[in-house]
């Protein structure tokens, strides 16, 4: 799962960003409404926490602008007001949910994941297929019954694979959407995770390489 953090005050952001990262998710972080507009039109994203009172542009009108978007990521919104008006002023402007500063961490993580499991392609709590099973939420997954003592980074290419239900996914893919923007495009890492996590999930191989396409769990 990838989530772009949209918040002007740059402890707060980068804390919310460390935690999201330690629980298996990409995170990329903007401290104003109009890089946050910027990265949200070159990369894909499931979920944007969005603070309400960003600089240069309003958070109010980086909601307004996604919410015409027929491919728009959902939008959790932060704001330090918790009164019922302000609530339903910003669900009208198209957010999918709403949360009031201070919140409990644990809380916002649930709601991220919820949002992401009402994404374009609705995904089940606990995610099968292939005799795999895995629960984003608790950070756990299994084969046939067998523990997998998985990293942060392999849940979360894991996650995507499969998420897709058996189709194809793309290097590129699976770099956007389990790495930040950081990730250098000509890495071999997808590369070298794969190698890792097949070696972790046993045999037979579960993880299938279709030349030219990518990867993909059948």
């Amino acid at each position: 799962m990838r989530v772009l953090v949209v918040e002007d005050e740059d402890v707060l952001a980068d804390a919310i960003a460390r935690g999201l990262r330690r629980e298996a998710m990409a995170v990329d972080v903007s401290h104003d409404g109009a890089s946050a507009l910027e990265r949200i039109a070159v990369n894909h994203y499931d979920v944007v926490v969005l603070d309400r009172d960003l600089p240069v542009v309003h958070g109010d009108e980086v909601c307004r602008r996604l919410a015409v978007e027929s491919m728009a990521p959902r939008i959790l919104m932060l704001t330090a007001s918790a009164g019922v008006d302000d609530r339903v002023e910003g669900l009208t402007l198209g957010a999918d949910d709403y949360l009031a500063k201070p919140f409990a961490f644990a809380e916002l993580v649930a709601r991220i994941r919820a949002l992401a499991r009402r994404a374009a392609t609705a995904q089940p709590p606990i995610i099968q297929r292939g005799g795999l099973s895995l629960d984003p939420a608790r950070r756990v997954a299994s084969r046939d019954g067998r523990f997998l003592r998985l990293t942060n980074k392999e849940l979360a290419v894991l996650e995507v694979l499969l998420g897709a239900d058996g189709a194809v996914v793309s290097a590129e893919e699976l770099l956007e959407r389990a790495w930040d923007e950081h990730a250098d495009p000509f890495t071999n890492a997808v590369r070298v995770m794969m190698v890792k996590l097949r070696r972790k999930l046993g045999n037979p191989p579960v993880i299938e390489t279709v030349p030219g396409a990518g990867y993909r769990i059948p």
